[in-house]
């Protein structure tokens, strides 16, 4: 299997959603299905667009998984579950890393315990946390930040 990563491009939009939304399934378990439907709305209605997103392609053409940044803030990292263990999450975050000096933040939701682990892993450092999510729903962030030197 071979990984590509691209800039974001618009005949992949639809896939691209359909990627958060199993992702978004099978580890965001605490959120209900009103909540699930709330953020997908907000996903399919064109979050995606509003932000510089990098797709990682399998062999060329097959989405599997995205981030997506606001400056050196990750946003968003998806990786389609059937994907998920296999390094592309960490090869986009490489990716990303290298365009901006190694230094990187990301918020978490602190109930999904898989995507804090990864971050850790990765060397991203707890810097803070809110009690609410970005669009002032009960579900607390862990800010982190990523510094390399």
């Amino acid at each position: 299997m071979t990984i590509d990563i691209i800039a974001y491009q618009e005949k992949f939009h639809d896939q691209l959603v359909d990627i958060w939304y199993r992702a978004v399934r099978q580890t965001h378990t605490f959120l209900t299905e009103e909540d699930m439907e709330f953020y997908h709305g907000i996903v399919r209605g064109g979050a995606l667009r509003e932000a510089e997103i990098w797709i990682a392609l399998r062999d060329h053409r097959e989405p599997v998984g995205f981030i997506g940044l606001d400056g050196s803030k990750i946003e968003m990292l998806f990786i389609d579950p059937s994907y998920h263990g296999q390094g592309i999450g960490s090869g986009l975050i490489r990716h990303v890393e290298s365009m901006h000096g190694g230094s990187l933040q990301v918020d978490v939701n602190e109930q999904n315990d898989g995507a804090c682990a990864f971050y850790k892993r990765y060397g991203f450092v707890q810097s803070g946390r809110s009690e609410l999510d970005g669009a002032g729903r009960p579900f607390p962030l862990l800010h982190m930040e990523l510094r390399r030197i």
